[in-house]
């Protein structure tokens, strides 16, 4: 039986509304597909410091929040413009959270870089 999916536009929706309910400045960068599009989340934590954010398949097959890339903003805006032109349909949720907070699906994404 396949995992229940939701909406990237809902996900996307709910993930600032949560963002601002614990008080983390939150935007929506790029908007992708509705339905179905992937979404990297971008997250801010400090004038120097980015994590980017994407799930993917972990090695039991289940889907997790993982660090894609952890360094400057400006590399992870480069990163996002080489996915954004293979991924047209791809959404980009950049959130503010110099405590270390947010978490995706209130789960703690795998750090393996």
């Amino acid at each position: 039986m396949s995992e229940a999916r939701l909406k990237s536009g809902i996900w996307v929706q709910a993930q600032l509304r949560l963002c601002d309910q614990g008080c983390m400045p939150a935007v929506i960068s790029r908007r992708g597909d509705a339905d179905a599009g992937q979404v990297l989340v971008k997250v801010l934590k400090s004038r120097t410091a980015c994590e980017l954010l994407a799930r993917r398949f972990d090695d039991d097959g289940r889907r997790v929040w993982t660090v894609v890339i952890n360094a400057s903003e400006s590399d992870c805006d480069a990163f996002v413009a080489r996915e954004a032109d293979i991924d047209p349909d791809l959404w980009v949720l950049e959130v503010e959270d110099p405590q270390g907070r947010y978490l995706p699906d209130g789960i703690e994404p795998l750090r393996d870089l």
